[in-house]
């Protein structure tokens, strides 16, 4: 027993916080392994004034979009989340630069009792370039890793200490196996204040102007042959509505064997319209049919180069440089809710979901670009104009 002064010393009370004592011969009897745990590296005993620098960072690996694996996947890698930290000062001992990365599995413990265990993580570090834009499959094909976790495994956190030159590093988390969801907490320590962000997390667009009509007697061949098809179809009006146009798609594209696909949708070409029809009539006169055969022909190549094997379906994973080709940059949060919105359970998209994607991208962008008049990246509207942008995108 321990005796009232030495309870007094040690400050002991008796309240029921789950904190409690025991001899020290109980305990080596009872206990071969103790983990202390703290919120950062600081030492618990450490007086001094200097304290690690923390930089965290919270994501998730979700399938069809992020959650591409380990290296081993290289067809996948590079689509996982990704942050870039710059080491510019060494430490006070020596030239090279300390830094812990503790890599942590979020609500683990509730999934358990859903049947989900912890998933195998780990981490690997790259020398980054200079860009910040989200680094693709060429970079990790190419480069080797500077540092990684010693191995992947199934804890809750895992964490390494790395001795780096001072640089610009590429931190990638991920799972070991790609299509496993969850959601983590990063965070990095270093000894000197280092810069970190996550990459590719930019929201643009690059869309040129539509192009001057031409007058009829200036038309080469293709537009003569289109407004030809344009008059077939529009009939006495000179005019196109959905129904039309998802009669026009469907009869051209199912003639063209490289593109498989089940038909367009009616909702596809309402989209379509909304993203074309400048004059706000419900329907598609020449001109704007025209211009949007432009971008189709674009978008039916764009579509082909990821569409490798013809299936007719494009990888969710390759979305990100699919929009990007197509002068469009999303963040990952974003993406993710894209690869959720139009890939199916084989984290495939098919053409027609590809094409109301691009479309309703492309009409968001140019709705809010006429909206910010003054550039500044932020809109205001009232509730009407809420709903009326939300039944027209």
């Amino acid at each position: 027993m321990i005796d009232r002064a030495e309870k007094n010393r040690i400050m002991q009370k008796s309240s029921d916080d789950g904190e409690f004592w025991m001899e020290f011969e109980d305990f080596k009897t009872n206990y071969d392994k103790v983990e202390i745990c703290n919120l950062t590296p600081d030492s618990l005993t450490d007086d001094t004034k200097r304290k690690w620098e923390v930089s965290m960072f919270e994501g998730s690996w979700v399938r069809g979009s992020t959650a591409g694996g380990c290296r081993n996947f290289i067809d996948t890698f590079w689509t996982n989340p990704q942050f870039k930290l710059n080491l510019e000062d060494a430490d006070d001992e020596d030239d090279q630069c300390s830094v812990i990365v503790a890599l942590m599995q979020k609500n683990r413990r509730r999934l358990r009792k859903e049947g989900l265990d912890l998933e195998t993580i780990g981490f690997t570090v790259y020398q980054a370039p200079d860009d910040e834009d989200h680094l693709g499959k060429d970079f990790f094909r190419y480069n080797g890793s500077k540092a990684r976790s010693k191995t992947y495994i199934n804890m809750r956190e895992i964490s390494e200490r790395f001795l780096l030159p001072p640089g610009k590093y590429l931190l990638v988390p991920t799972t070991f196996q790609p299509h496993h969801e969850a959601d983590f907490l990063l965070r990095i320590f270093s000894e000197k204040k280092a810069d970190t962000l996550e990459m590719g997390n930019t929201i643009e667009a690059d869309l040129p102007d539509p192009p001057m009509p031409s007058p009829p007697e200036e038309e080469n061949d293709e537009e003569k042959g289109l407004r030809r098809l344009f008059e077939q179809i529009s009939g006495s009006d000179q005019a196109i509505s959905a129904r039309e146009l998802q009669q026009v798609l469907n009869g051209v594209l199912s003639r063209r064997k490289e593109v498989k696909f089940d038909g367009v949708s009616l909702n596809t070409c309402h989209s379509i319209i909304n993203l074309m029809d400048v004059d706000s009539s419900g329907m598609l006169d020449f001109q704007e049919f025209k211009v949007f055969w432009d971008k189709l022909k674009k978008w039916i190549m764009l579509f082909l180069s990821f569409d490798t094997d013809r299936s007719g379906r494009m990888s969710a994973y390759e979305l990100r440089i699919a929009l990007k080709a197509a002068g469009m940059h999303l963040n990952t949060k974003l993406l993710q809710l894209l690869a959720l919105r139009f890939a199916d359970s084989n984290y495939d998209i098919d053409f027609d979901d590809y094409l109301t994607c691009i479309v309703r991208l492309e009409n968001m962008f140019r709705v809010f670009q006429a909206m910010d008049q003054r550039k500044r990246g932020v809109v205001s509207m009232n509730f009407q104009q809420f709903l009326l942008l939300s039944m027209n995108v």
